[in-house]
């Protein structure tokens, strides 16, 4: 992997794992601050548009990855809601 390439994946894996804590305070029934997240996503897909195509195809399943878990922490936050609401 290139240096760049190298960096986006590890942000990417950075990423899933703050998603991953995150949703499981959420299921825990605790509190969090998503204030961060929105600039972490946001530096992961600057980052990789500094990478050529075939770089940016290597890292796409770690990008899925991100998407996945984001899915499931907005799943988590609508079924906490949903339990706010005596559901």
């Amino acid at each position: 992997m290139s240096d760049p390439q190298t960096q986006a994946a590890q942000m990417a894996d950075a990423a899933c794992a703050v998603l991953r804590m995150a949703r499981s305070l959420v299921e825990s029934r605790r509190t969090i601050d998503l204030g961060g997240l929105q600039d972490s996503v946001g530096r992961l897909c600057a980052a990789t548009f500094d990478l050529d195509y075939e770089e940016g195809r290597a890292i796409r399943p770690k990008l899925a990855a991100v998407l996945a878990e984001l899915d499931a922490l907005e799943t988590a936050l609508h079924m906490a809601a949903g339990r706010g609401k005596g559901q």
